[in-house]
């Protein structure tokens, strides 16, 4: 189990493993624009790097993200900040699903929606955001978050099953159950860390600075992403036992190597 010091980062001597990187592609489904570049992205550009697959997939458009814009305009700027902080990690492919933003429901829908993509894409690896109410060092999480990291969780079961929305069929997707396991951020216990030093955090970096017409919308002119992620990735560093990481809470579908009865 890892500990927080009171400072809200993780204690000296908390040690975690690293998150297995032995696949070659990812979905990274997240309820808005942004949400994957609060660390997430540091992670992918990592991957990237050594040649992985990653897509977003995106519940909303975060039309209703920018108390002074209105939401037909909110929506296409937010799209564009996302595709340009995907850019900015090496991630080509950007989906939106066009639930309501604020008010995604957890349900039979969003979960039929994932699966479409999981099976589209057939990831190995899924990643989104956790769904409990609390979050690392105490943060309340918001309502779409958890829909989503939720929905994410079970719709990476559920590809694999032919009979659960069978009409994916009927468009040509046939079940993936190869998703060996889902990766939730900002989780308030995590299991797994992935080493961001050096230049995949200053890509993560780089990934959030896009979203700066989204940030200004909120008023936080103040608001630096460089001190934030580095400050973030840094508190989370000795878990790992490394300058700079991000945390998942892994949730293990298959298991690696034989099962413990047979070993």
């Amino acid at each position: 189990m890892t500990t927080l010091d009171d400072t809200g980062g993780f204690a000296a001597g908390t040690a975690l493993p690293p998150l297995t990187e032995d696949w070659e592609r990812c979905l990274a489904v997240a309820a808005h624009p942004d949400d994957i570049e609060y660390g997430t992205a540091s992670a992918v550009a990592r991957w990237t790097a050594q040649g992985k697959q990653v897509t977003y997939l995106l519940a909303t458009r975060g039309e209703a993200g920018i108390d002074g814009l209105h939401p037909d305009r909110a929506a296409p700027l937010r799209e564009d900040e996302e595709r340009a902080g995907a850019r900015e990690v090496g991630v080509d492919a950007v989906e939106f699903l066009d639930h309501p933003d604020g008010v995604v429901e957890y349900g039979p829908a969003l979960r039929r929606d994932i699966v479409r993509a999981i099976r589209r894409h057939r990831p190995e690896v899924v990643v989104s955001g956790a769904f409990t109410v609390r979050m690392v060092a105490g943060v309340t999480n918001q309502a779409d978050h958890r829909a989503v990291g939720l929905a994410a969780l079970d719709a990476a079961r559920d590809a694999g099953n032919r009979w659960i929305f069978p009409e994916l069929a009927e468009e040509g997707l046939e079940p993936w159950g190869g998703v060996r396991c889902v990766c939730l951020a900002g989780a308030e216990r995590p299991t797994h860390g992935v080493d961001v030093t050096g230049e995949p955090l200053e890509r993560g970096i780089a990934s959030l600075n896009a979203h700066a017409e989204y940030t200004k919308g909120l008023g936080a002119q103040g608001f630096e992403p460089r001190a934030f992620l580095t400050w973030a990735a840094k508190m989370a560093g000795p878990a790992l036992g490394v300058d700079a990481a991000v945390l998942f809470d892994v949730h293990q579908l298959a298991f690696e190597g034989p099962p413990p009865w047979e070993q």
